[in-house]
């Protein structure tokens, strides 16, 4: 018999987040768009010194967590912030480092 993981969807949820937020091009990416309502990879890839397939697959890590959502309007892709994940996010890592070690 094995023991199940005492592991909260919640807490699954936030470690996804986590993972999502552990690159300083994918922090400088949600940065970006906070600060407007949305944005296509082509500007990004035009301020960002990276290959554009390098910056495709931060995009996408970040879409696959939810804090991200984009829109094909060909031939770009635009990408704005996805609001309610992005409370969701800032909730749930709040709550983590609210406890008290």
């Amino acid at each position: 018999m094995s023991k199940s993981m005492p592991i909260s969807a919640e807490q699954k949820q936030a470690a996804r987040f986590a993972k999502a937020l552990g690159h300083p091009v994918r922090i400088y990416i949600l940065e970006t768009l906070s600060k407007q309502s949305c944005c296509y990879s082509g500007d990004l890839s035009e301020e960002l010194p990276i290959a554009k397939s390098t910056l495709s697959q931060h995009l996408k890590e970040l879409k696959d967590a939810g804090l991200i959502q984009g829109e094909i309007q060909a031939p770009k892709i635009k990408y704005c912030i996805n609001r309610e994940n992005w409370e969701l996010a800032k909730v749930l890592l709040n709550q983590l480092f609210d406890k008290e070690l």
